[in-house]
């Protein structure tokens, strides 16, 4: 009779254990998938557009200095884009270009030149974009001076640049196009609305040295329906600065986010 009760207990522990070894990969797998699952999950939670505003880089086809061992062109790769005019059109393309060693005698530095095969407008560190012809609008008028106004339409949007500031001085100045109206501004802003929603405020400058915001270009570049900017900031006459703002990149109730800059200097 012991041994009885012996093999039965036996027999009992066995089947005991049996389940267990089944049920512990079936608890592995459920974990695997929820894992997976919540990965899945992270992956759509993700904001494309603050991972494309964290990655997004501008360079001009120009001469940049080297700051120490470190130059900005380092950062060029053959996976940069080239937003370039062609026949009038522009397009958003591969960047097609060569880098040449140089010297500047002004600031003693070395330098590094950008030397591009298209008629760029910017080289754009960003593979999302895609490539092909934009969509853009004819400036009119490419300085908005204080208390002026400069509209436009995209689509079926009646778009308005207005500007604030205070003049200081006037003046006209010969300039390659001719006879125009200069004025020293401080405290400009300028603004963005579109038919009669709120404005979006999105460039500032608290002042110039003999300079200007110039509009550069009006355009669809992130293939979002909507128009982006590229302006020309420059702060003082000794430096090339321009800003890119694109639409697909703003905040909700915005028309339009700064995305990129870049500043060049050549002073000496």
């Amino acid at each position: 009779m012991k041994k009885t009760i012996l093999i039965f207990l036996s027999f009992v522990v066995i089947i005991s254990c049996k389940d267990k070894v089944q049920q512990t990969p079936k608890k592995s797998g459920q974990h695997q998938e929820e894992v997976q699952s919540n990965k899945k999950t992270a992956d759509l939670g993700l904001n494309p557009d603050k991972e494309t505003i964290e990655h997004v880089k501008i360079l001009l086809a120009k001469e940049y200095r080297d700051a120490g061992k470190e130059n900005e062109v380092n950062e060029l790769t053959n996976n940069w884009l080239d937003l370039y005019q062609k026949n009038g059109k522009y397009y958003v393309g591969k960047a097609d270009y060569t880098v040449a060693r140089g010297y500047s005698e002004c600031s003693g530095d070395s330098t590094r030149i950008i030397n591009s095969k298209n008629n760029t407008i910017l080289l754009i560190g960003n593979s999302r974009l895609s490539m092909g012809e934009v969509k853009t609008v004819k400036i009119e008028k490419n300085k908005i001076w204080p208390k002026e106004k400069l509209k436009f339409h995209f689509g079926n949007e009646e778009y308005t640049l207005r500007a604030e500031g205070k003049v200081l001085s006037s003046e006209k100045v010969q300039t390659d196009n001719g006879e125009e109206l200069y004025q020293n501004v401080k405290n400009y802003k300028l603004y963005l609305s579109a038919n009669n929603a709120p404005e979006t405020l999105f460039l500032e400058e608290e002042s110039f040295n003999d300079t200007f915001v110039e509009l550069l270009f009006i355009g669809d570049i992130d293939r979002d329906g909507k128009p982006d900017f590229i302006f020309g900031a420059n702060r003082d006459y000794e430096e090339e600065r321009v800003i890119l703002y694109l639409s697909s990149q703003a905040k909700k109730g915005k028309l339009i986010k700064k995305s990129a800059e870049v500043a060049i200097q050549f002073d000496c």
